[in-house]
């Protein structure tokens, strides 16, 4: 199966080099009988996703995908089933075993969810590639054969159910929302959403009074209501003029009624008491919960006083200046001055935030892109400024991509199987990924990258010189970590996080995906494993 053409792309191939060490270094790590389906997977991957980039490039695609980076597929159909496979680890050592059964649940719905994405790209291609359906039906046998031998016949059905919910919400959300994704991306953010309307289903229908850690839920509901709510107003707007002062009033009194009368009463289902009292209480239960809100209301307002300002410093003569790559990372600071007192202080209170914040962000991007009196139009003025590449579809997505990467390691972080509130060795900087990968390191190399960077790696704009400041300013943020977090003990994997930071700074010199999305989660596979 000769590599010819466009098939040798050097920034892809690098790419998925990288991808595939780090695959190799968890599986050097966690070897079992599902070793064998992740590396069949990556391998027909590799193929599939330059049948991707060739109907990317020729307009061939079911649906218009962002036609600024390649597909993406290798790295993205990687991240679900290794999240799954240290997660389960951890909790098999722990003794979980619901959470282990979980992660087993998590990696064989990634791994097939992949495979339904590659098999798409693989039917619509023409001529077929017969090489690539040999490799794409083998690495399918072998995935179904370990799950014949792993999975019950719930978790069977179960996955079943996700792919179900996945291939909807695919079909719906990349009509509505076309250039927002590239393929990888799509299998990332519609995936995890998949996933997350499904355990909220499961749960409601299995719900027992005083089960469960009532912040477990908060994002289950919090996610499922901006899905349905955006999908509700996309269809009801795709009929009437959404600028209007009528829309407008309809679409904040059917929010509201969304909100107080559906998402309220469905959580109270859950978690057994007024979600809103359970919330104050929640929120004012400490003195150091009280600070910390308080703080974060300052830097909020902090990164509001930025936007205007530069928006002020626009000229009316340069309608079309954008920020600076240094303007853009403010951001960044901000967010790494918030999450570093929230993951040494007060875990929950973060996890909680952040839902809330997600929330508020994709509530102003429905009004942004609906035109929603009496904010929407201002909305647009002051985003466009900020506006990059990867902004190619009608939604300005990269500052919730910032928030969610940051957001995902404390929210995927296995509290169950960390009784004491911290995995050992590397794991106790998992929850800190996001701050390592995005805050630090992706800010860092793009700093230093576009102001001293001279060398550049081999078929990208990225330089050597921000990579590698990247992966120095990552070693001091570990050791300041060391010295201000008290929990965290890393004997002597020191090794390990050093190759860890360095494998995902090599990634993100090469990626052309959301870094913001998958650096975080790299990272948080490489230091669970």
């Amino acid at each position: 199966m000769p590599l010819t053409g466009t098939m040798l792309n050097k920034p892809v191939l690098l790419e998925s080099l990288i991808v595939f060490i780090i695959v190799l270094c968890v599986h050097t790590v966690v070897w079992d009988r599902y070793s064998w389906c992740v590396i069949a997977l990556a391998i027909q991957a590799f193929y599939v996703q330059f049948k991707w980039d060739r109907l990317l490039r020729l307009g061939a695609a079911v649906f218009q995908f962002r036609t600024t980076a390649n597909s993406g597929l290798l790295p993205a159909s990687m991240v679900i089933p290794l999240l799954g496979i240290v997660m389960k680890e951890r909790c098999k050592a722990a003794g979980i075993v619901y959470f282990e059964r979980f992660g087993i649940v998590v990696a064989s719905t990634g791994m097939v969810l992949a495979l339904f994405l590659s098999v798409i790209a693989v039917g619509i291609t023409r001529p077929v590639p017969t090489n690539t359906c040999i490799l794409s039906g083998i690495a399918g046998s072998i995935i179904l054969y370990t799950m014949k031998y792993s999975l019950t016949v719930s978790e069977v059905i179960e996955v079943l159910e996700v792919l179900l919910i996945f291939v909807y919400l695919s079909m719906i959300l990349l009509y509505l929302l076309p250039r927002c994704f590239t393929p990888g991306e799509a299998l990332l953010v519609l995936g995890g959403i998949s996933f997350i309307l499904k355990q909220l289903i499961k749960r409601s229908l299995n719900v027992i009074e005083g089960r469960g850690d009532p912040v477990d839920f908060v994002l289950l509901v919090a996610v499922a209501g901006v899905v349905l709510l955006g999908i509700f107003f996309t269809a009801l707007f795709f009929f009437m003029d959404s600028g209007t002062w009528t829309s407008s009033m309809f679409f904040h009194m059917m929010t509201a009624v969304l909100g107080l009368g559906v998402l309220m009463p469905w959580l109270y289902h859950l978690i057994r008491r007024n979600p809103l009292v359970w919330l104050l209480q929640f929120l004012v239960q400490t003195q150091t919960r009280v600070y910390l809100l308080v703080y974060w209301t300052l830097l909020a307002a902090s990164a509001c006083m930025v936007v205007l300002y530069q928006n002020s410093k626009r000229s009316s003569e340069s309608k079309k200046h954008q920020a600076s790559t240094i303007t853009r990372k403010y951001f960044h600071f901000i967010v790494v001055a918030t999450y570093i007192p929230g993951l040494i202080y007060d875990h929950q209170l973060l996890y909680i935030a952040a839902v809330l914040c997600l929330v508020v962000f994709i509530l102003l991007e429905y009004i942004r892109y609906f035109r929603i009196k009496p904010f929407g139009q201002t909305l647009r003025h002051l985003l466009t400024l900020f506006l990059d590449e990867r902004d190619s579809g009608p939604l300005i997505l990269t500052h919730i991509y910032l928030l969610v990467g940051m957001s995902l390691p404390v929210w995927l972080f296995p509290r169950p199987c960390a009784p004491k509130g911290t995995l050992p060795g590397a794991g106790a900087l998992v929850p800190y990924s996001g701050v390592l990968a995005v805050g630090v390191g992706d800010t860092i190399a793009s700093i230093f990258g576009s102001t001293i960077g001279e060398i550049k790696w081999p078929g990208t704009k990225k330089t050597f010189e921000g990579t590698m400041t990247a992966i120095f300013a990552q070693i001091i943020a570990v050791a300041l970590i060391l010295i201000f977090d008290g929990r965290v003990n890393l004997n002597t994997s020191y090794a390990w996080i050093l190759g860890s930071i360095s494998l995902v700074s090599l990634l993100e010199a090469y990626t052309t995906q959301i870094d913001n999305l998958l650096l975080p989660l790299y990272l948080q596979i490489l230091l669970m494993a």
